[in-house]
């Protein structure tokens, strides 16, 4: 197994996703990979868990990463929130990511879940994305 391209997978989703105009419009900006301190905006994206799997092979070193991307918002209701996960998903799935180390073999959604937080008042959305990556 290789865990050598897990920054630079994490980097390269992170640049796609502060890169895009649409999803740009949607949160102004509010895109982190640290969820900063202080107050925050209504509405932002995060980058979330990460977990790592050996899919290595004959043909070299590689893994499966599962990575959370998150939408948060204060907002009640759920219609903006998602708009805003529809927005990354848009970004993501199948894009293809040029990574400092090693290759992306693959990148896709897998799943979402979206749930009522603070007290039901605020929202969240955790998209997963499949990322399969070659060390090269």
């Amino acid at each position: 197994m290789s865990y050598g391209t897990a920054g630079a997978l994490q980097s390269a989703i992170y640049g796609a996703l502060v890169a895009d105009a649409a999803l740009d419009a949607l949160v102004s900006g509010a895109i982190y990979d640290a969820v900063p301190s202080g107050t925050l905006p209504e509405t932002y994206v995060s980058l979330g868990r990460e977990t790592a799997r050996d899919a290595s092979d004959k043909s070299g070193t590689g893994a499966v990463h599962q990575v959370d991307v998150v939408v948060i918002t204060s907002v009640p209701g759920f219609a903006g929130a998602k708009a805003v996960a529809a927005a990354v998903s848009d970004v993501l799935h199948d894009a293809d990511l040029v990574l400092s180390r090693g290759r992306l073999v693959s990148l896709r959604f897998e799943r979402a879940q979206a749930r009522r937080i603070e007290q039901g008042t605020g929202r969240e959305i955790v998209l997963r994305f499949r990322a399969r990556v070659e060390d090269e």
